[in-house]
């Protein structure tokens, strides 16, 4: 009996810090509201970084109460843990938010044991969750326009109205009424049966909200979000209505920051966006509006699920290969997987805590659709047979204190994910000559878009940006980024004497932090004809003061307008 109560003591203990992390969560994202009618954005971007930290210091502050209420013979005895899951499991049964409980009961497992005691006995590899459960709390509201389209959306806007009034409503609800028209066929606004399905709570994201859902009928569908922003001095405004599920699909993308919003039930809302967006993967989604420890769960319950059902087996992923990463990846699962190289090109100056520190510091920043989120993860075990012989003879090679083969299994020591795309130098070397043009315009604006936002890429080499399968360009190698206010950018002194401009050393002094944005066509382009072009699209990103001028607007504190999605304010005006 005693053992017994000591298991529930335990697992109880792992739920009330569950239940603290949650209470954080819930108070930082309810706080997005008030930001967003104050205005306050320098304020929701520390709010964004401060619950991306908060799981972290709330698993270390559970183990550290564990360890200092059982004593650790007991604790740390691993035949008890199978115990210690069956209590848990009884204890989240009634909960709406346990699939995120099993996540938050791995994370504290893993903090007190190895990896080497990692199984589904003692903790969740495979959710015990129901695949399917009955709605157990309504989270929509839904609307029948029944013809009046320009009636139903100003009840809408009426619905989810803000303590800041909107600035021009009636001009709002025009634009509105003909993007809607336009997007839907005739048939469908007719169709008694049409209904607008929106979910319940705002969406908050950098300086805009979101109000997400659907426009249905018997037989067919359309994702609906209508973007909010709040213009100081004017007030709220409808920035427009987007029903295309490849742009939806781009609002919610793994290169822009997590949302804010608050979810009762989080699996039921997942499920929401997942029939607006069945493209999207369960992971991506949870992920999304900041569950990204789940969203980590999930992908790998997807990665193992894809092992064990297909004859799937690890490459190296094509490009050029890195001088600070390895990156090998699987045909058919649309993820690449990095790992630090143990000896770096004497080119580099960066060092493995350097690169680690690099990768760590984007999940906390504003990535404004131009960087690839990454999940970190240690002692990834995959069977040998899974591996093409030449991928793992490189590895083990380039990476040996990382990648190590233990009887027929491999074992990755530490490593990063992301989503995989089409390196950009691959992509315009293959292209047409419109996709060429798209793609440099795109390349520009990523390189643009994330120095504005105190993102300086660093190494902005073609080969370290990638072209999703929407046709953004996105940044994807951080092991030399760092703040744009921390960089130095100057222009190239006048050569003393002709013999200087000859000579293969410079003539004036380079400091570490110092850039010189006159050598970035010579340095970016070896092709004269893309060098050319790139200078007519983009040519002031080769002049120091472009830089500097970015780098006093930061520091004067403007936050920058990054939509990401396209806007048709001028459509219906």
């Amino acid at each position: 009996m005693a053992l017994q109560s000591l298991d529930v003591d335990i697992a109880r203990q792992i739920l009330l810090g569950f239940d603290d992390y949650r209470e954080h969560f819930r108070l930082i994202t309810e706080g997005a509201r008030a930001r967003f009618e104050t205005a306050r954005w320098q304020d929701a971007q520390q709010a964004s970084a401060a619950r991306i930290n908060l799981y972290e210091q709330k698993v270390g502050e559970t183990a550290q109460a564990l360890r200092a209420r059982f004593d650790s013979s007991a604790l740390l005895e691993v035949g008890r843990w199978p115990r210690i899951k069956r209590e848990y499991i009884e204890l989240i049964n009634p909960r709406f938010d346990d699939e995120l409980s099993e996540t938050w009961y791995n994370s504290i497992f893993c903090t007190l044991f190895s990896h080497d005691c990692i199984s589904d006995d003692t903790m969740f590899i495979h959710t015990t969750r129901p695949a399917n459960r009955a709605q157990r709390l309504a989270q929509t509201r839904r609307y029948q326009p029944g013809g009046d389209l320009r009636g139903v959306l100003e009840q809408m806007l009426n619905d989810f109205a803000f303590d800041v009034p909107y600035g021009d409503l009636p001009g709002d609800l025009e634009r509105l009424e003909a993007q809607l028209g336009a997007a839907l066929p005739d048939w469908v606004i007719k169709d008694p049966d049409l209904t607008v399905e929106l979910f319940t709570s705002v969406l908050y994201r950098n300086k805009g909200a979101y109000l997400v859902g659907r426009v249905y009928t018997h037989d067919e569908q359309w994702p609906l979000v209508i973007p909010l922003l709040h213009r100081e001095g004017i007030g709220i405004q409808a920035d427009g209505l987007i029903t295309d599920e490849a742009e939806v699909s781009i609002i919610f993308s793994f290169t822009r920051s997590y949302f804010m919003v608050e979810v009762a039930i989080p699996a039921e809302f997942i499920g929401f966006l997942r029939r607006i967006l069945p493209g999207k993967h369960i992971a991506e989604l949870y992920t999304s509006i900041g569950f990204y420890k789940h969203g980590k769960s999930e992908f790998y319950r997807a990665l193992i699920g894809h092992l064990a059902t297909t004859d799937d087996r690890f490459i190296m992923a094509p490009g050029v290969r890195g001088m600070v990463m390895s990156v090998f990846t699987l045909p058919g699962f649309n993820t690449v997987f990095k790992v630090i190289k143990d000896r770096f090109s004497h080119a580099k100056t960066v060092n493995r805590a350097t690169v680690i520190e690099k990768y760590r510091l984007v999940k906390s920043v504003d990535r404004v659709g131009r960087m690839a989120d990454t999940q970190e993860f240690a002692d990834f075990r995959f069977p040998v047979a899974k591996f093409e012989p030449d991928c793992l003879a490189e590895l083990l090679e380039v990476a040996p204190s990382t990648v190590e083969v233990q009887g027929d299994t491999v074992l990755v020591r530490h490593c990063w994910t992301e989503r995989r795309m089409t390196p950009l130098n691959l992509y315009v070397e293959s292209g047409s000559e419109e996709q060429v043009l798209e793609a440099l315009e795109d390349y520009g604006l990523a390189i643009k878009q994330l120095a504005a936002a105190n993102i300086f890429p660093g190494d902005m080499l073609l080969k370290n940006f990638g072209v999703t399968r929407h046709g953004r360009v996105v940044f994807y190698d951080y092991d030399e980024i760092c703040f744009l206010t921390e960089v130095n950018f100057r222009h190239i002194p006048e050569a003393r004497y002709p013999e200087d401009e000859l000579s293969s050393e410079p003539w004036y002094s380079v400091g570490p932090n110092d850039v010189f944005p006159e050598e970035f066509p010579r340095f970016l382009f070896a092709d004269l004809r893309l060098r050319r072009l790139f200078a007519k699209l983009h040519g002031e990103l080769y002049d120091a003061d472009y830089w500097k001028g970015l780098q006093q607007a930061i520091r004067d504190g403007k936050v920058i307008d990054v939509f990401p999605y396209r806007r048709r304010l001028a459509s219906a005006q």
